[in-house]
């Protein structure tokens, strides 16, 4: 867990901390001359560290590139876990609490959409959504672009959420605490954020360090599909969709724009398994106690 959460963290920071001025560097080291024939596709060597990934085919630093779509990557994957892990526990718990009908209605719902083909859902929520938000928010093509991303991919991923908050809610209800406090007339709001949630701190810990890095090869997956993020833009499934032909050129191929972006995105998605591999056996008193 702490080299999982180590290495997380130090992707995190160095995309974070660079971002600003590799957004916004135009000219000057992030990128080559654009007047020089050769600026582009120039491979990986040593001397000054923005040349360490080589070039993109546009004469831009591949490592620019790469700390730009870090971000990006990172941001929908936490945005579409967050609504996934609102979603799934506001509904699980409801599930589990209230049991009978409102919980066969809702289980049944998760049934059928668990059915449905996970990538079709997203691409049928992302297009029905991009046009309404535009209307709505009236901002950039890249924003609206962005925000739709990160809802449709949230909307569809909360589907085990609920399932394993009902779990947890189904022995929690039944417990002496949940029953005085029934007992004494306490609003079902109040028994939901002070006496349940508090007990289901672990599990949504768990699996939000799980949603992550599903929601972040979701969008890759996506963006190498041509129906993620949007030029200018880049994410790290962009940038490896962009370089593929050039790469897989048998004649000359140009490996360093289709290896830095897959290798840090497999860095991510593996530190944020083991984190989250981590978390569930600190929270876990049965795995715990076997180790012990």
């Amino acid at each position: 867990m702490r080299f999982g959460g180590g290495v997380l963290l130090v992707i995190l920071l160095v995309c974070l901390v660079t971002s600003p001025w590799t957004y916004w560097q135009s000219h000057g080291d992030l990128f080559y001359d654009y007047q020089h024939q050769n600026a582009g596709l120039q491979p990986p060597h040593l001397g000054p560290f923005w040349q360490a990934m080589g070039t993109t085919k546009l004469g831009q630093s591949l490592l620019g590139r790469c700390l730009i779509g870090g971000v990006i990557s990172l941001l929908v994957g936490v945005a579409a876990a967050g609504i996934s892990v609102l979603l799934g526990v506001c509904i699980g718990m409801i599930a589990g609490y209230r049991g009978g009908w409102v919980d066969s209605s809702l289980m049944r719902l998760v049934d059928v959409l668990y059915g449905l083909p996970y990538i079709l859902m997203v691409i049928i929520l992302k297009i029905a959504l991009e046009r309404p938000l535009g209307k709505v928010l009236n901002a950039s093509t890249q924003a609206i672009n962005l925000i739709v991303l990160f809802l449709a991919i949230g909307l569809v991923s909360w589907l085990t959420m609920a399932r394993v908050i009902r779990g947890q809610v189904l022995s929690l209800r039944s417990m002496p605490f949940v029953d005085a406090a029934r007992a004494v007339g306490t609003p079902e709001w109040r028994i939901f954020l002070y006496h349940l949630l508090p007990n289901l701190v672990g599990p949504i810990t768990v699996y939000a360090t799980l949603t992550i890095p599903s929601a972040i090869l979701q969008e890759s997956m996506l963006s190498f599909l041509g129906i993620g993020i949007q030029p200018p833009l880049p994410t790290w499934g962009s940038l490896a969709n962009d370089s593929m032909a050039l790469a897989l050129n048998p004649i000359h191929s140009r490996w360093w724009l289709l290896v830095f972006p897959c290798m840090l995105l497999a860095i991510t998605l593996l530190s944020l398994n083991f984190l989250g591999d981590g978390l569930r056996e600190v929270f876990d008193p049965k795995r715990r106690s076997a180790n012990v």
